[in-house]
């Protein structure tokens, strides 16, 4: 009995390798080569981003279970998108029945240069060959990334991490992106709404948060709408800007509310048209490398230093363009000590353009206060009349005459040496 029971054993075992055998042979004849699926890759690539793409070297891994490994992907551009190791865990039953569905993907060391993402933008899906697939509703299910270097035009390198679940159409389900390594926590969640277009957003910034709530909308043609409102709360300006390697002009707590818009055919389209609106208030708080006193006895020739600052408030706009970040700050109130300070700002292309008045007695005297010039080389100038106006002031009222004067000379120096703008404004209305 023990000899037959022993033969069926072997039997069953025998007929189990085999059925594997077959399936391990079957899986191999529906995959290409190595070669021949870097070739296809690159390709797919190349047709779906729209840039020629090189592929370093391409494999399959069936143990323990079946996956993609990329590695040295990268896209032949002046600054390339480089993606070091991609490693994609596939679906096995869709897989034999010929269609395409990742089960989770992880992306270990990339590059990605914002001056190269414009040119992206071709027609996925365009490659034919003898190893066409179909893609699933949900073709990833999870992408996990790490060490992920997002360069700005500048040239500043910013690291990012984090994972992404999917639904179908690409909406992302949950997602995270953080700053590793970076205290305190700097990091940003999506959660979305049941299975709507609306998506709970949850950030951690400079010690503080800027919780709230994007939706997103379909319109004519396919074109997306990005909306949202963030709270920011506490948020501590100085760390904020260190978190993403810029250097901090103003340290101090800011709280507010933020509006925000997009739109656009893409994702990248909506990342480069995002447009954001807030009004802020801090309290205590100092601008850092500007001693505004220092700046206004030397007339704009010495300023290093600081200066301490009672409370600020204002408005600041950001617009994502082709050219960069452009920056509006309106509405700007300041005091620090018996000074007080309103204006407005600029910032684009790294360029500063800014005007401001300094009044001694709010909203009564002033000088008026002008920096302009590249953000690492700012000029800080006072009008030839607001001096020439103090000078007159002091010798009249003593102290509080200074400013008067200013105030008063800022004023004829602006009717008798107008700006050219003016000028010609001027010479337009004398032609008949």
């Amino acid at each position: 009995m023990t000899l037959p029971r022993t033969r069926k054993w072997l039997l069953g075992l025998g007929l189990f390798l085999g059925l594997v055998a077959l399936l391990w042979i079957a899986v191999a004849r529906l995959l290409p080569s190595d070669e021949a699926l870097a070739q296809r890759a690159a390709a797919e690539l190349e047709q779906a981003l729209g840039v020629k793409v090189s592929v370093g070297a391409l494999h399959w891994q069936l143990r323990p279970v079946p996956a993609l490994v990329l590695e040295n992907i990268a896209s032949l551009q002046p600054q390339p998108i480089v993606i070091k190791k991609l490693t994609a865990q596939l679906n096995l039953a869709a897989l034999l029945q010929r269609r395409v569905k990742v089960d989770s993907a992880e992306l270990e060391g990339a590059v990605l240069p914002q001056l190269s993402l414009p040119a992206l933008g071709g027609k996925p899906g365009a490659v034919q060959g003898p190893y066409r697939l179909g893609v699933e509703e949900v073709p990833l299910a999870r992408l996990v990334f790490r060490d992920v270097s997002w360069i700005t035009r500048y040239g500043v390198a910013i690291v990012f991490a984090g994972e992404v679940d999917f639904d179908a159409g690409w909406r992302p389900r949950q997602a995270q992106l953080r700053r590793p390594d970076f205290a305190p926590a700097t990091d940003l969640s999506l959660t979305r709404q049941a299975q709507e277009d609306r998506w709970a957003v949850r950030i951690n910034l400079g010690g503080g948060t800027a919780h709230g709530e994007l939706q997103l909308q379909t319109r004519d043609q396919g074109r997306l709408q990005l909306g949202g409102k963030l709270q920011p709360r506490g948020i501590e300006v100085a760390s904020a800007l260190s978190a993403f390697n810029r250097t901090p002009v103003i340290s101090g707590k800011a709280s507010g509310s933020t509006t925000l818009s997009a739109s656009g055919q893409t994702v990248i389209q909506l990342a480069q048209s995002v447009h954001t609106q807030t009004t802020f208030t801090m309290g205590r708080s100092a601008l850092l490398r500007f001693d505004l006193d220092k700046a206004m006895r030397s007339a704009g020739q010495e300023r290093a230093g600081k200066t301490p600052l009672d409370a600020v408030s204002g408005q600041l706009d950001t617009q994502n363009t082709a050219k960069g970040m452009v920056v509006n700050l309106t509405d700007v109130k300041a005091k620090s000590g018996t000074l007080s300070v309103s204006g407005q700002a600029k910032l684009a292309q790294r360029q500063v353009d800014a005007e401001f008045a300094v009044d001694l007695v709010d909203g009564v005297v002033g000088v008026p206060l002008r920096l302009s010039g590249p953000i690492n080389h700012v000029k800080v100038s006072v009008p030839p009349g607001a001096l020439a106006g103090a000078a007159v002031g002091t010798a009249v009222l003593p102290g509080v005459g200074t400013a008067i004067g200013a105030r008063v000379g800022a004023t004829l120096g602006k009717i008798f040496s107008p700006e050219p703008a003016q000028k010609s404004s001027a010479a337009s209305k004398k032609q008949p």
